[in-house]
């Protein structure tokens, strides 16, 4: 699953909700939120808080998720997906392209851990950082 995809939009966004979350849809590559910042001025958003805010509500529903290493965000690849536990990202350094995917073995594995040690998991964000089959291909 590549990051361009179309989406059925949730309807109760709130506006910025909604650009915010359209441009991260259209995006080829994860976006900062000043990247986000500087696509929607002419929609009227002015100021990072506007932005900052929609991120956190769009994350806090699981339509999107911050790659922590690139400080940069990404629409969620699976619209049904929603999801608190594992998320893994695999991201190219070739062109950047970001593959979402879910898999239960680890996250079994990270459960079972975390219940042996008493560790409470609230957010478990794996990336994976190489090149992808067609920059492997180019070069």
């Amino acid at each position: 699953m590549t990051m361009a995809h179309d989406h059925v939009m949730p309807t109760d966004l709130t506006r910025n909700q909604e650009l915010v979350l359209g441009t991260l849809n259209h995006a080829p590559a994860p976006l900062s939120a000043y990247d986000i910042l500087d696509l929607l001025r002419s929609e009227g958003l002015r100021a990072p808080l506007q932005v900052y805010r929609a991120l956190d509500k769009l994350v806090e529903r699981g339509l999107a998720h911050r790659l922590e290493s690139l400080n940069a965000f990404v629409a969620c690849a699976d619209e049904h997906c929603h999801r608190k536990g594992l998320i893994a990202f695999a991201i190219c350094e070739g062109c950047g392209k970001v593959d979402e995917f879910a898999d239960a073995v680890i996250e079994e594995r990270l459960g079972k851990w975390a219940g042996a040690t008493g560790f409470k998991v609230e957010r478990t964000t794996m990336e994976i950082r190489g090149k992808c089959a067609e920059c492997l291909k180019a070069a």
